[in-house]
């Protein structure tokens, strides 16, 4: 409680220098692997959502395994995935942060594909060995296509329109990454409609906030 009133008060000035700071291009960079962010685009380096994706996937062996990052934005997680030899693709909905990724993926001399898609509505007829989102999941209507990347619509109307697709997918592993300042039981309740579990993978906890990679699964009949 108390961190989640600290967060509130600070959250303003916090805003105001991430705005002044991401205001033009930033470089990311991973074992190796570069990124330039753009300003329009979600910047990995203000949330701990990547840096927890990045470790798990350092720890999993994607030797040809089919990956899929939904939403990738930079496209960090999917260049370094590229690096351990999965066959990646990278979608999103974002044009500047596909441009930019297509830019990184020669830089960085790495294989994926790359596709602009709302959701699974252009890569429908695909399954995977992982499916990995880190979704929006704050609770307001996005003005941009910037602002996709944080809000979830007022009504979680992202979640209400991803989980019904996940239901009839056949992909082998999906993960999805929430912290614990979402309302993580509205999203579960939203699974449960749809005959999804969301079953806790691993638990990080920084700076106090745990943020959960969870397994989502179809229920027994």
């Amino acid at each position: 409680m108390i961190r989640k009133l600290l967060k509130k008060a600070i959250h303003p000035f916090l805003k105001f220098g991430m705005e002044k700071f991401f205001a033009k291009p930033r470089l990311f960079a991973h074992e190796g692997i570069e990124v330039i962010v753009m300003p329009e685009v979600f910047p990995p380096h203000y949330t701990f959502s990547t840096k927890i994706l990045l470790e798990y996937i350092s720890s999993i062996d994607l030797k040809s395994k089919t990956f899929l990052e939904l939403g990738c934005g930079s496209g960090i997680v999917s260049l370094f995935a590229a690096s351990k030899q999965a066959i990646v693709t990278a979608s999103d909905i974002n044009s500047i942060a596909l441009k930019a990724l297509k830019d990184a993926k020669i830089k960085n001399n790495l294989e994926l594909e790359i596709i602009n898609s709302n959701l699974f509505n252009q890569i429908e007829n695909q399954s995977f060995d992982y499916v990995i989102i880190n979704p929006p999941y704050y609770p307001k209507d996005p003005k941009n296509v910037k602002e996709q990347a944080w809000f979830c619509g007022e009504n979680f109307e992202y979640f209400e329109n991803l989980l019904p697709q996940l239901s009839k997918r056949s992909d082998h592993t999906i993960l999805m990454i929430l912290s614990e300042d979402c309302d993580i039981q509205k999203i579960t309740n939203i699974a449960d409609k749809n005959k999804l579990q969301l079953h806790i993978e691993i638990e990080r906890t920084r700076f106090s906030e745990r943020t959960f990679i969870y397994r989502i699964i179809r229920k027994l009949q």
